[in-house]
């Protein structure tokens, strides 16, 4: 039987035929697809011909399309829709990947050709994007040990392939403590202070595994309102020590060796070329450059937020005595105290906003957002196959141009990794005259049906899918030549600017309005209800701040280590490394998969660093109009379709015409007075 997997598609738009790719096609395909590449690599490393841009590096960005094409059904797969067979898959395959990456950046005859293309790089006519790729190759030999010995490219290798397989392990110990944990409750006063809406779902996740009462999970839609909402503080203690110790039981999924052998590896690999760390190893192509700017922005965001997050602290503590609390509140009443100030400080009841944000409508929102700032359209389909019941394809396209698919997948499932993301099955790119359009994907944990209600999502909800759609139309409007600089292949503190700068139109009256409708009345929503979301924007800007930013000093305290601790307790490292306004209680770190399993290693500051150019360019949109066709096609242009064909300050500064203004996210975030 021929294998999907290396067998041309005929499918609607070349799409992916899920339902005829089994587990087992994956090693074998593979497998063959690597020998495949091998062979195109060594045709051009053997090249008899002097080395040009064609033959060598567009060669390179061209050998493996086979080996591209399963791998991102594998990983993605992995990550979205997982069985106990694709993890095995994951595991096995991530050290051949690395060894066969390996072979390619520590092949000399190879490097040499990149090289004296690199050294010519002034004199060789190329256009902007051709010298984007030409540069990033050649920095990728180097940074993955070209320039090296032979004993260090062995050792090099090594770490590389052990690393692979301890990631993917990280993120399946999360998973399966995620999935393993249950609080099952048989007593109605357990539930006091829930919302209606969220003792159904308890109640409809009980019945789903045959038990009586209801059931909380530590999946986002459960975890999250019981921790707002449950009156009962032991409830909410249990629940938040159960969440925050993920990976950190003593049980068969504990991450903490994992963690510091991960780090041990990053930091020999480090060494090995030539770095202090592996911070420095990470940041000295990134926008940022190196260690000591990065320290310096988050400081100066750190004095910034430090006063406003103590005062919210003291305003949530002093509420919660109002209420008759004895106690100094800790990180589990944290989220219960604070909601309820909410709604007294604003009479702003978040649940309230629930009814006017049913997640068709949302969607459609954000669909005509995008049809009226870049005129696409988006029309669900059944003639392309998905690979879950549960995730719906969109066909984009602007005017009579197809733009590329859109795969939507909303709610939690056991297979499915927390968070939200978007990732893709195939980027935009050129072959020939052809230009192939992409396919994106957006996955998220949203709130599911609840009896007869639809989904409805929270606020929250809202800007999350806002943030992931930002991500996926960075790819969708990509129009570049190379898969390996278009859409959101930019540098990771750029990543985030063009999903975190969508989330601002949340906050504005006039995109609510035009599709928050009541699911039951279509009442649209409330003008005073807007008016609350707005006025209580910044409410805790300086508690959130401080968070993203202990979160970020956690990753570079892990990534700047010199020598390994001779302690080896993730949760304590990770205490001493934040600025705690309150005691520790759990941890974060052993199931931080953005920095030990998701690409944002020694990169986490990136979100506050991109939040600062978002805030700066929404400015822009403000003073042009949110919907002003012009703005909204120069961004387009300037930044959108560009991916990264250029270097970040060069679109930034073509769209903007300057650099970036870091005060913006200040003044926006209420802590300039």
């Amino acid at each position: 039987m021929t294998n999907p997997l290396l067998a041309a598609w005929n499918t609607p738009f070349d799409t992916p035929p899920f339902s005829s790719i089994r587990p087992e096609h994956y090693e074998p395909a593979i497998r063959h697809a690597m020998e495949e590449g091998r062979e195109r690599i060594q045709a051009i490393a053997g090249n008899e011909e002097s080395p040009t841009f064609e033959n060598t590096i567009e060669a390179l960005e061209h050998s493996s399309p086979l080996l591209d094409r399963a791998t991102a059904l594998l990983f993605n797969l992995n990550e979205c829709d997982t069985n106990e067979q694709l993890q095995q898959i994951a595991m096995e395959m991530s050290p051949l990947l690395a060894r066969y990456s390996n072979e390619i950046y520590m092949d000399a005859r190879l490097f040499d050709r990149v090289a004296s293309l690199y050294d010519q790089r002034e004199s060789l006519s190329l256009d902007a994007e051709q010298q984007t790729l030409l540069e990033r190759t050649y920095r990728a030999f180097v940074k993955h040990g070209a320039r090296l010995g032979e004993e260090e490219k062995k050792a090099f290798a090594r770490c590389s392939e052990e690393l692979a397989t301890l990631t993917q392990l990280f993120n399946q110990h999360v998973l399966a403590d995620t999935n393993e944990y249950v609080l099952h409750l048989t007593r109605k006063e357990s539930l006091k202070g829930l919302p209606s809406r969220v003792v159904e779902m308890a109640r409809d996740e009980a019945r789903s595994r045959g038990l009586k009462g209801w059931v909380v999970t530590l999946h986002g839609p459960s975890y999250i309102p019981f921790m707002t909402y449950a009156e009962s503080r032991p409830l909410r203690r249990m629940l938040y020590q159960a969440y925050n110790n993920r990976g950190h039981r003593g049980n068969d999924n504990d991450n903490n060796a994992t963690i510091f052998r991960i780090v041990e590896l990053r930091l020999e690999m480090a060494r090995l070329l030539g770095y202090d760390d592996y911070a420095s190893y990470v940041l000295s192509d990134k926008m940022a450059g190196d260690v000591a700017t990065v320290r310096a922005f988050m400081k100066r965001l750190k004095e910034a937020s430090l006063p406003a997050a103590k005062a919210d602290l003291q305003e949530v503590q002093d509420y919660a005595r109002r209420q008759g609390a004895d106690f100094s509140i800790q990180k589990y009443d944290f989220s219960y105290y604070s909601e309820l100030l909410r709604k007294e400080k604003y009479d702003f009841d978040s649940e309230l906003l629930r009814p006017y944000f049913p997640l068709e409508k949302v969607r459609q929102g954000i669909f005509d957002l995008y049809h009226r700032l870049y005129g696409l359209s988006f029309v669900e389909t059944t003639d392309v196959e998905s690979y879950h019941p549960e995730a719906k394809v969109y066909k984009v396209t602007d005017g009579e141009r197809w733009m590329g698919l859109l795969y939507l997948d909303m709610h939690p499932r056991a297979s499915k990794r927390g968070g939200a993301w978007m990732t893709e099955f195939r980027g935009q790119h050129r072959e020939g005259d052809r230009d192939v359009r992409p396919l994106i994907q957006v996955v998220c944990n949203f709130s599911r049906p609840v009896g007869h209600q639809p989904a409805l999502l929270s606020f929250g909800e809202v800007e999350t899918f806002m943030h992931e759609m930002g991500h996926a139309m960075h790819g969708m409007l990509s129009d570049v030549r190379y898969e390996s600089l278009s859409g959101t292949n930019v540098l990771r503190d750029f990543v985030e600017m063009p999903s975190q700068v969508m989330e601002n139109w949340c906050y504005e009256p006039e995109f609510l309005n035009s599709f928050a409708r009541h699911y039951q009345t279509g009442e649209t929503i409330p003008t005073e209800y807007v008016e609350k979301i707005r006025r209580s924007q910044n409410y805790l800007s300086g508690w959130l701040c401080l968070r993203q930013l202990n979160l970020g000093n956690t990753d570079l305290a892990f990534h700047t280590l010199h020598e390994m601790p001779k302690q080896r307790d993730a949760a304590l490292f990770e205490h001493q490394a934040m600025t705690d306004l309150l005691p520790p209680m759990g941890n974060t770190v052993t199931a931080f998969t953005h920095i030990f399993a998701g690409g944002y290693a020694a990169g986490y500051y990136g979100y506050k660093w991109a939040e600062a150019l978002d805030a700066d360019i929404f400015s822009h949109f403000k003073a042009h109009g949110i919907f002003d066709s012009e703005t909204a096609a120069r961004f387009r242009r300037d930044i959108l379709s560009r991916g990264g064909s250029e270097h970040p300050s060069t679109l930034y500064r073509r769209f903007m015409g300057r650099d970036p203004n870091p005060d913006a996210l200040i003044e926006r975030s209420g802590f300039k007075k």
